[in-house]
């Protein structure tokens, strides 16, 4: 039986990353890996509420912009509170698509990531 651990998002500015998923999400910082070499930091963000981590990983050596292809894979969060939520990204400027029809909407993240924002159940 396997089940669900973490995901992984590299960045390019792990403060601003930080920042951004604590402002955006709500989501803080529950466990650190820094290399000696200081090659590489790695960070684990949580809800509060589950085990499933978002990891963001910040690489010394890679100075450019990630390539993220056609962002066709995304995270999905499901918001308590969906008008809320809405508001509060719009204001931070980061709602990058939205399908009414469907019920949902997308913010990117300062690496360009996208994050599905659903209804909660």
């Amino acid at each position: 039986m396997l089940t669900f651990n973490h995901f992984n998002f590299n960045v390019s500015d792990l403060e601003a990353s930080i920042r951004f998923y604590r402002d955006a999400l709500g989501l803080t910082e529950v466990r650190r890996k820094e290399a000696e070499d200081g090659s590489f930091v790695i960070v684990f963000l949580g809800d509060g509420r589950t085990d499933f981590r978002l990891e963001l990983t910040w690489l010394r050596g890679h100075p450019q912009k990630y390539d993220l292809g056609e962002c066709e894979f995304h995270l999905a969060m499901a918001a308590e509170d969906y008008e809320a939520a809405h508001r509060r990204h719009q204001q931070m400027g980061c709602v990058c698509f939205e399908n009414p029809a469907m019920g949902i909407y997308f913010i990117s993240d300062p690496d360009g990531y996208w994050i599905e924002i659903i209804p909660g159940r």
